[in-house]
């Protein structure tokens, strides 16, 4: 009696225990599950972790190395030279009897500031490096953007579909009971439990869909994260008041990243040119030598080489860099009108789904539910026919993804105008 005492008295603790430890294990993996992302959580994993990113940061690094070679100085020459050694033959014990010994140290003086244009081209390079990084960030900001919308519209789709089909097995539940009363004929019965499978494929074609936009969006991320423990959240509408068009444009001529490296290359290529004429410039070579000759014992030695310029060859140079600073000109003037037009595209667009979504959100939503309410009531009472039912139901169904299909589109084309301005206009 006393071990069955003690045996009943310590396993239940030890059970509690264990299942104490189940719950709180349970409890934490249900909340990393549902973890939520803000929009500038995902930003920040995505600038941290992105290879491209990392790879063309690596680019810069490069590119900030070849300006230390731009600038390097030339490296001074030191010479040997033995001379008036004698052959075997002739002087077969003495060949060094007549030895001149000569050492001498030269040294290539550059002009007109080659080393200086040298590492400001090289400068300008790196610049024009950081803003084209710069530019490949916004692209991709952009498609992750796109990413994070269609995460978000596909959540919003979803809940849409569960809250109609939640709806639906309502109106089915009453009808079975007025089928069961002989207020309606089996057949309408049929053709109400037939119209469910429209509610189920919405929902299991938006839960598809999500899942799909999340693993797109985990690899823009380069995340490995299973897609059941990844989620975002963020706000899912429309603002009706817009930024200025003359203030956008704006904008995006002191913020796009490709306009200010067309102009940067305009600078360089003028810098270029530059160097190219300096580097037709001679450069003379200083030298000092020193040494021994038997007869006049030591001395001492001072020479300079002039290059002689009988022929410019360097004039193909000139004339290709001052070409350059054409092209480039042109493609900045190009790069210009690039900008005005994306401007304007995306704000044409924005305002057309600003359009769109604003009587929706004053009238077509309401008015859809208030049809749905009414005909199903009327129908439950026996005073508006089945079809009527049917097509309130498809119509409050209909309305109702097409507003939040609009405000993806909204959200996208806002993506549209943060990437044509070059920074986040609209959140």
């Amino acid at each position: 009696m006393s071990s069955s005492f003690h045996f009943s008295f310590y396993f239940p603790a030890a059970l509690r225990l264990a299942l104490g430890c189940l719950v709180v294990s349970c409890l934490t993996q249900e909340l990393a599950a549902q973890q939520s992302l803000t929009w500038q959580q995902i930003r920040d994993r995505f600038e941290s972790a992105n290879p491209t990113l990392r790879a063309g940061e690596i680019g810069i690094s490069e590119s900030r190395a070849q300006e230390i070679t731009a600038y390097l100085r030339p490296n001074p020459t030191f010479t040997v030279i033995a001379d008036q050694i004698q052959p075997f033959p002739f002087k077969p014990y003495q060949p060094l009897a007549s030895l001149l010994q000569t050492e001498s140290i030269s040294y290539l003086h550059e002009r007109q500031g080659k080393r200086e244009l040298r590492r400001e081209s090289a400068q300008k390079g790196t610049a024009i490096a950081e803003l084209s990084l710069a530019d490949q960030e916004r692209t991709l900001l952009f498609n992750l953007r796109n990413a994070f919308v269609q995460t978000l519209q596909a959540k919003a789709i979803l809940e849409l579909a569960q809250q109609n089909l939640s709806y639906y097995d309502q109106v089915l539940s009453v009808n079975r009971d007025r089928f069961n009363a002989g207020d309606i004929s089996r057949v309408d019965l049929d053709r109400l439990e037939l119209q469910r499978v429209q509610y189920e494929s919405d929902v299991e074609t938006s839960a598809v869909n999500l899942r799909t936009a999340k693993i797109q969006l985990l690899t823009l991320l380069n995340d490995r994260t299973p897609v059941e423990q990844f989620d975002v959240t963020g706000p899912f509408d429309f603002m009706e008041q817009l930024t200025p068009l003359e203030e956008l444009r704006r904008v995006a001529l002191d913020t796009r990243p490709d306009l200010r490296a067309a102009v940067q290359a305009v600078d360089k290529a003028q810098t270029d040119h530059r160097l190219a004429i300096a580097n037709g410039s001679t450069d003379p070579i200083f030298g000092l030598d020193y040494g021994y000759n038997p007869p006049l014992n030591r001395y001492i030695g001072f020479n300079v080489t002039i290059p002689l310029r009988i022929s410019d060859r360097n004039q193909g140079e000139k004339l290709r860099t001052q070409l350059d600073i054409g092209r480039n000109t042109r493609l900045r003037e190009a790069t210009l009108a690039q900008v005005f037009s994306d401007v304007d595209s995306a704000y044409a667009t924005l305002t057309g789904n600003v359009n769109l979504l604003r009587p929706y959100k004053e009238r077509y939503l309401a008015q859809s539910l208030q049809v749905r309410d009414t005909i199903s009531f009327s129908y439950q009472q026996g005073a508006a026919s089945l079809l009527d039912f049917l097509n309130a139901q498809n119509d409050y169904r209909t309305t109702q993804r097409a507003y939040l299909t609009l405000i993806g589109s909204y959200l996208t084309a806002a993506a549209q105008l943060n990437l044509a301005v070059g920074r986040e206009v609209i959140q």
